[in-house]
């Protein structure tokens, strides 16, 4: 099957590569001449505008979308549709929120299009295991599609299927992330309690291990920790410093509006909004009222903390190069995109 990839960064390059390597043909473009190129070497067929891109797929089209959400996603998906025809189908592969996949479906069928929305979930070792793809849209238009989700996949009938229709793949997915994010606070804090424990001088590698084979708290997300760990499980070179996505956002707006309680995702993205502040001025106001009412002593700052932002994994690179921070630092100007949709500078206290 040929199919249109839009954005080749770290996702969509490595799934343009597994297409590939499936015996797909991929026509490949992004604003970067350098990925079309990089996935023109891998047998891409390139494209430099988006006219290159619609002139070498036949008819009925398939594109994807792989860009970063908001702005980025909706003028892609709008100036695509301009030159589609009726019966092409563009799917976003990104972490749209899901009321923006619902109105473009809606959008993009008064023009004949159809619109397919897939929360797609493995990040960079996808290209090695597979993508897990939680889709909504039309299921005619789904079926169509299958031969690239059977490829994307861990294996052909397992690790993809059609949620509902238009939105309920992102929704899926939103929700995915939520409980990642719940998953992840939960690990961190109760190895933050192992590691406290200094009268047992506990080996955190070894329990890491241990945990990964019959453990009922033994998850990939245990595995990736524990070969972490056997580099540095003091993880002496890290900030504490974690950006959170729009989803783990747009989970507990949900579960609000559904009066659904969430307490766990919900607090899991308030620590990452924390770990965002070098110096709160909330933990500043309490110190200054302790020493105010009772006259306790207090820390003062004489130097705020330096830090430098490492280079994110580049697009066809082994996804073991993530378990390492030996990279060279980035940019000031590029730390904004590599930190994800809603990373920001650290707060400092005034």
């Amino acid at each position: 099957m040929r199919i249109g990839m839009i954005g080749l960064g770290k996702m969509g390059g490595n799934m343009v590569t597994r297409l590939l390597q499936g015996g797909h043909e991929v026509v490949g473009y992004d604003l970067f001449p350098a990925n079309v190129q990089a996935a023109a070497d891998r047998g891409a067929l390139p494209a430099h505008t988006l006219e290159e891109l619609i002139a070498q797929l036949p008819q009925p089209r398939a594109v994807w979308v792989m860009v970063p959400s908001g702005k980025a996603t909706e003028d892609t998906v709008m100036a695509l549709a301009a030159l589609m025809s009726k019966g092409d189908t563009i799917i976003d592969g990104g972490n749209s929120n899901y009321k923006d996949s619902q109105r473009r479906s809606v959008t993009l069928a008064g023009m004949g299009l159809h619109f397919v929305d897939v929360g797609t979930s493995g990040g960079i070792w996808g290209l090695k295991e597979g993508y897990a793809m939680m889709i909504g849209g039309d299921a005619g238009a789904v079926g169509a599609l299958s031969p690239i989700f059977e490829t994307l996949a861990p294996t052909p009938g397992t690790g993809w299927g059609r949620m509902g229709p238009s939105g309920s793949g992102h929704y899926v997915k939103m929700v995915h992330n939520g409980i990642e994010y719940g998953m992840m606070q939960a690990y961190a804090e109760g190895f933050e309690m192992l590691h406290a424990k200094k009268d047992f001088s506990l080996d955190l590698g070894n329990i890491a291990e241990l945990w990964r084979h019959g453990s009922v708290v033994r998850s990939w997300l245990l595995d990736l920790t524990a070969d972490a760990m056997k580099g540095d499980a003091e993880f002496n070179d890290l900030s504490d410093y974690v950006a959170d996505s729009g989803e783990g956002r747009w989970t507990v707006l949900d579960s609000l509006e559904l009066g659904v309680p969430a307490p766990v995702i919900t607090l899991s993205v308030q620590m990452r909004l924390r770990s965002q502040q070098e110096v709160s001025y909330a933990g500043k106001m309490l110190s200054a009222m302790r020493r105010a009412f009772g006259g306790h002593a207090v820390k003062k700052i004489d130097e705020a903390a330096k830090t430098t932002t490492v280079q994110e994994v580049q697009p066809h690179t082994a996804p073991e190069e993530a378990l390492s921070t030996d990279a060279p630092a980035i940019p000031t100007s590029e730390e904004a995109r590599q930190l994800g949709e809603t990373g920001k500078d650290r707060v400092k206290g005034e």
